[in-house]
């Protein structure tokens, strides 16, 4: 009877044990609601919907700048509206960082998304972090991908790091395991690297990016190399720009079925699919869209949560590229 009752304790010291560790674990992403403006500004999604659709409709490869916006947002020091900040004395841009210059773009876009929302709430209520999060949902979604609640009440932070962008960013010749290792380290696993990867559904990448692959790596089809050396050339041609797989305008699961051709555009892509262990899951991908959409969904609410800034912390900006 004894130890049957010593038995029960230690048990619910455990389970107490487990519940503390995950309410500490989840207590910032608890205070993210898809229903955070719901009371302080109802008009807000529709308002950043309106104004993405728009811009899309007039140029659709926005649709993935945003996307990527987000992406490079929150893979440096969290999801909190750094990348849009622009150099000053005491700031060093995230836009100036390698993965970013000459290529990161829609910053225009941006402003003026927040220009309509904070006139649609009368103020700046909404964050430049939660913009991007909604932004790149809301493009995803007008090229025909699948939707999802964006987790919402994240803050603006008041500093940026080009060098944290540099370390942080993964870079277009990462090896698998190098691809593996970045993600881990922003919480994010080996399925979410896969489908995250999947956003390069969308869009395009320049020559310089993609150059050493098509000339220099084994592990692409002939024709396709072929091909792309008439858009980049060994010499110059640098931001010559191609897509980033043959639907480039189209969220779908082209990029996995070319992946499993050999003909992913980026070293990084072709890296998921070449006898490594993300193979299986790329092989799906290409046969499956509803697994590869609910998946996206997950994975995007996921990057979403990487360290926002909540409650007191940061602000809420009234110009995204500047410190209030």
């Amino acid at each position: 009877m004894h130890s049957n009752r010593m038995a029960s304790r230690g048990y619910f010291f455990v389970v107490l044990h487990a519940l503390v560790f995950a309410s500490i674990a989840t207590s910032a992403f608890s205070q993210l609601s898809p229903n955070y403006y719901d009371y302080s500004c109802p008009s807000a999604l529709s308002t950043i919907k309106s104004v993405v659709e728009a811009s899309v409709q007039k140029e659709r490869r926005i649709g993935a700048s945003l996307l990527r916006l987000h992406f490079h947002d929150c893979f440096v020091n969290g999801c909190d509206g750094s990348i849009l900040l622009d150099s000053t004395s005491s700031i060093d841009s995230e836009k100036n960082a390698a993965a970013n210059l000459q290529s990161a773009r829609g910053f225009e876009v941006v402003d003026d998304i927040k220009k309509a929302v904070d006139e649609a709430c009368g103020k700046a209520v909404v964050s430049c972090a939660d913009i991007l999060a909604v932004a790149a949902r809301d493009s995803v979604v007008a090229l025909g991908g699948p939707s999802w609640k964006v987790r919402l009440g994240r803050r603006d932070s008041t500093t940026a790091s080009r060098e944290a962008a540099d370390a942080s960013i993964p870079a277009p010749f990462f090896s698998l395991s190098e691809l593996i290792t970045n993600f881990k380290n922003h919480g994010l696993d080996e399925k979410d690297l896969v489908v995250l990867s999947g956003g390069h559904s969308i869009g395009f990448a320049r020559c310089v990016t993609f150059k050493d692959h098509i000339y220099n790596d084994s592990n692409i089809d002939p024709n396709f190399a072929q091909q792309l050396r008439y858009i980049c050339p060994t010499n110059g041609g640098d931001s010559n720009l191609s897509p980033l797989d043959s639907t480039a305008a189209k969220f779908d699961i082209n990029y996995y079925s070319n992946l499993v051709q050999k003909k992913g555009l980026l070293h990084s892509d072709q890296e998921l699919f070449n006898g490594g262990s993300t193979d299986e899951l790329v092989k799906e991908y290409s046969d499956d869209t509803e697994d590869f959409y609910e998946d996206f969904a997950n994975s995007m609410i996921k990057m979403g949560n990487i360290q926002p800034l909540t409650g007191n912390q940061g602000e809420i900006r009234v110009n995204c590229r500047n410190v209030n």
